[in-house]
């Protein structure tokens, strides 16, 4: 259900859950670039980004999380909730994308809009290093930028199967319960604003902790109504390590007009 927008673990209480009251946000930056310098300790592969990442935005102060899958699919999550999403390709040491810039659902940016494009190019070197530049600017035709230093985190190299991530978790935000089959089938429902979700999750790459996940809300009621019949796409991982365990989820809905994007944090129970 919409109300899986539960907040990042790792971002800074700006997370939207559907079932709470929306926050507002205004995002404001300085400049028209910015770069990005990640730092990759385990990938085993020269090249390959694949993995979960962490670090901040020296320019906003804000910390940041990347999920990246085998096929190169890449989503940015700041922790005021905006999210930069785009098909990461690498060519020897280059590496380039076009990304789509998403404010969380009942967020804006400072202009008032809730969707930019952007381009991101740079290099992988040694299968260690990966440094690139941002170019961003929203549709309200406001421009972006910030410094990343991202570091590559451990639990990216813990498999990932269906079987590992089935189970009960509690929305952080809402304690609404969201169930996860062995066999990948997710469904949840809020009470409050009686959003329904129902969808799956999947991993294409058992070596790392990165997941597929697609669902959509029927039901809503009120604010959230907007929301019934999104199908929304995107990355999840799990934190087994953490007591209880931690699954995060960042999606978006690239298709519709509005470009909803939604940031969720579930806390096993």
């Amino acid at each position: 259900m919409r109300a899986l927008l539960l907040r990042l673990v790792l971002l800074a209480g700006t997370g939207v859950a559907l079932a709470a009251a929306s926050c507002e946000f205004s995002g404001s930056f300085n400049g028209t670039e910015s770069s990005l310098s990640v730092t990759n300790h385990n990938n085993a592969s020269n090249g390959s980004a694949s993995g979960v990442w962490s670090g901040s935005d020296s320019v906003s102060g804000l910390s940041v999380t990347a999920l990246i899958n085998a096929a190169g699919l890449a989503t940015f999550i700041r922790s005021d909730g905006v999210q930069f999403v785009g098909q990461v390709e690498t060519s020897g040491n280059t590496l380039t994308a076009t990304v789509e810039g998403y404010s969380n659902f009942g967020t804006s940016f400072s202009d008032g809009s809730t969707y930019g494009s952007g381009t991101l190019n740079g290099r992988v070197m040694g299968g260690s290093t990966l440094t690139a530049t941002l170019t961003f600017t929203t549709s309200g035709n406001t421009e972006m930028s910030g410094s990343w230093t991202l570091t590559f985190a451990s639990l990216s190299n813990d498999s990932s199967s269906v079987a590992a991530i089935s189970g009960n978790y509690r929305d952080t935000a809402t304690a609404t319960v969201v169930s996860i089959t062995s066999g990948g089938a997710m469904t949840s429902q809020n009470p409050a604003n009686h959003c329904v979700l129902n969808g799956s999750i999947a991993t294409q790459d058992s070596t790392h902790d990165v997941y597929e996940v697609s669902y959509s809300y029927g039901d809503c009621t009120g604010a959230y109504a907007v929301l019934n019949g999104v199908e929304f796409t995107g990355l999840a991982s799990l934190n087994s390590g953490a007591t209880p365990a931690e699954l995060t989820m960042a999606v978006t809905d690239a298709s519709s007009a509005s470009k909803y994007a939604l940031v969720s944090s579930l806390s096993g129970t």
